[in-house]
């Protein structure tokens, strides 16, 4: 029998895409799925989708930069299922894409409080519900490959996603000890609506100015890759077997390893010219005090 089966996940941005993708996957564990996102009427199409494959799905509408939305979740989740087991927060949007100076605040502030505070609301609420029954757990961050390094043109988007791999790193050593693991998806291209988040763009993060950029070539060609990418239902099954093997950093795009590589050796090679300064010769052999 799986490990999951019988338990409870709450996925945010479950609609369609990734999201869509990690229920399927997770509802053929025989986990009880409490299915969120923005758009209602998309959320019900995936809803029945799930049912007709006989998984036992609670949809809720949620709009994840909203905290109380983020309680009133756990309540009918609780409600339904009687305790939660794993908090899969995807729910994300591409933000706009260009220049530096083309950037404008309400455009960054909906990726900031979507991609980033959504996860951060996400683990506030679920996480001590998932503590509360001491079974242990998962807490599951989507961020990218974007977050491993920056991409240009994309500043709020690669900056959110960043943010999510250093929150996932900061949260597995904090909930190690209660038996709750913590992993980030982290995936290149992949065969998602990303590229037409303004589809639920809300009201107040609309912004008067008219970003040209967002048409930059850019813009399109990040559209082909992503038009071009792998079959979306191929992350869902990627992300069990993960967990299944306990890893940390989930990654769906082998051949970025050299990327990573890349950057690596960049590291190794700063750290190398920082231990040959003369103005840091006396921290070189200092031990490193952990918390």
């Amino acid at each position: 029998m799986s490990k999951f089966t019988g338990k409870t996940a709450v996925i945010s941005g479950g609609a369609e895409g990734i999201g869509l993708s990690i229920a399927k996957a997770l509802g053929e564990q025989k986990m009880n799925i409490v299915l969120t996102d923005i758009n209602e009427e998309n959320l019900q199409k995936a809803t029945l989708e799930l049912e007709a494959n006989g998984v036992c799905v609670l949809p809720v509408v949620l709009d994840v930069a909203e905290e109380d939305q983020w309680q009133a979740v756990a309540e009918q989740a609780i409600a339904r299922f009687g305790k939660i087991h794993m908090v899969v927060n995807n729910a994300g949007v591409g933000g706009e894409s260009g220049s530096i100076e083309s950037q404008n605040k309400k455009a960054w502030q909906w990726a900031l409080d979507v991609n980033l505070m959504g996860v951060v609301y996400g683990a506030k609420v679920m996480v001590p519900l998932i503590k509360q029954h001491d079974e242990g757990g998962w807490v599951v961050n989507v961020a990218s490959m974007a977050g491993m390094g920056g991409v240009p043109y994309s500043g709020a988007y690669t900056a959110t996603k960043a943010a999510v791999v250093a929150l996932s790193e900061s949260w597995a050593g904090e909930l190690e000890s209660k038996g709750i693991n913590v992993s980030v998806l982290c995936p290149a291209f992949v065969q998602t609506r990303i590229y037409d988040s303004e589809r639920n763009r809300p009201a107040q993060y609309q912004s008067d100015m008219v970003n040209l950029d967002n048409e930059n070539s850019f813009f399109n060609k990040a559209k082909e890759m992503v038009k071009n990418g792998i079959e979306v239902s191929i992350v869902g099954k990627r992300v069990v077997e993960a967990l299944n093997d306990g890893e940390f950093y989930i990654f769906t795009h082998p051949n970025y390893h050299a990327v990573m590589k890349k950057r690596s050796s960049d590291i190794d090679a700063a750290f190398k010219k920082s231990s040959e300064s003369p103005l840091l010769q006396h921290l070189v052999n200092q031990k490193i005090e952990m918390l």
